[in-house]
């Protein structure tokens, strides 16, 4: 018997012939009044239910890490905010392309959301690069923090404007140099072929003005160009190294904060809008506590990592006070070209305006202890 068919037989309900009608007693049969009532709750019953919204979010982030399941926490609430009627689908380990993809399958509605860093945003609004791309620009976390804290209202407004809506912010820490060969200076990453991202050339060119060798590629490809020798180095955050395996193919990493991974989680504002009204404050509050838990353990965790890696083999090189000077001399050599070509002129004047503004006031509060 074929399994692909009833397991009566294939031709059951044409072979069969039909069993007679049974018939109803009178006093049992509705009468009008009791008619009336069963139509009513067929109708009511026919009436059609609040549809599912179901809201597909890409994410390069790892299946399995801590970002991945704050991620899948986040599903949860929102499915108990709106009452079951929303899906949060999350496609993560870069699964529908790089970031470049991501955002271009957003513009299209193939998908609704994405959780991107600064790279993926500056696609949709330029002025998130001001976050980001600043190499050496930020001293510490805590001035992160705080130029973060005053620009995010600003390219919230300029986003919503392109028909995004921010769910939150958010960041992972420090990006790092890992590399194949030992590097100290930047005249010694300038001799090794430097993992760029795809889709900027404006970063291409101004690395390559800089004296340095960039190969453009999606972050799927960074292990395997370490593998065939397409790649010899790449700024990552120690996370995704640890996560992907990097260090085993690029066993050296400079202890140099190059610049912070920062990103946000956002929705087409279309998809947004249709989402249950009732529902979409507690439904930003679990997005503004999934950031900030994000952020919480993408920080603790990015040193956790350094420490998983040196125990398989990773050779950490410290940075003096006089190297880390060589390399700030060399990031902001670049700033001219930077401005106004990959940070627009205005975000990235307020963002260095800001920086300087905090250390300021970190000053004066040190001198009046």
């Amino acid at each position: 018997m074929n399994s692909h068919h009833s397991p009566v037989g294939p031709g059951y309900g044409i072979l069969q012939p039909p069993a007679p009608p049974r018939r109803v007693p009178l006093s049992r049969r509705p009468g009008p009044r009791r008619l009336g009532v069963l139509l009513a709750v067929l109708a009511l019953l026919a009436l059609p239910a609040r549809a599912l919204e179901r809201v597909k979010l890409a994410t390069l982030a790892p299946t399995g890490s801590s970002f991945h399941k704050s991620l899948l926490n986040l599903r949860e609430a929102w499915r108990k905010a709106s009452n079951g009627n929303v899906d949060l689908v999350i496609y993560a380990d870069g699964k529908l392309g790089g970031e470049t993809d991501t955002v271009g399958l957003m513009g299209v509605n193939s998908i609704q959301a994405a959780m991107l860093t600064g790279v993926g945003l500056s696609e949709i609004e330029p002025g998130v690069a001001g976050l980001q791309t600043l190499p050496m620009g930020f001293r510490d976390l805590a001035e992160v923090d705080y130029v973060g804290a005053k620009l995010q209202p600003k390219l919230e407004a300029r986003l919503e404007a392109k028909g995004f809506v921010v769910l939150f912010w958010s960041d992972a820490g420090w990006v790092r140099f890992f590399s194949k060969k030992p590097i100290q200076r930047p005249d010694d990453l300038k001799k090794l072929k430097l993992f760029s991202w795809s889709g900027s050339a404006d970063q291409l060119e101004i690395y390559r003005s800089a004296g340095f060798q960039p190969v453009s590629l999606e972050t799927a490809d960074i292990l395997p160009g370490f593998q065939t020798g397409l790649i010899e180095a790449a700024p990552l955050p120690p996370v995704f190294a640890l996560a992907s395996q990097v260090d085993t193919r690029a066993p050296y990493m400079l202890e140099l904060n190059w610049a912070p991974l920062v990103g946000a989680c956002v929705i087409r504002k279309a998809a947004w809008d249709k989402l249950p009204a009732n529902a979409r404050e507690e439904m930003r509050k679990a997005a503004l506590q999934t950031g900030r838990e994000i952020k919480e353990n993408g920080r603790k965790e990015s040193d956790d990592a350094v420490k998983a890696m040196q125990k398989r083999g990773l050779t950490v090189t410290p940075v003096t006070p006089g190297i880390e000077a060589e390399w700030r001399t060399a990031a902001e050599a670049a700033y001219p070209k930077i401005r106004g070509r990959i940070v627009p002129a205005d975000i990235f004047d307020e963002a260095l305006q800001l920086i300087r503004e905090y250390r300021a006031q970190r000053a004066s509060g040190a001198a009046g202890r």
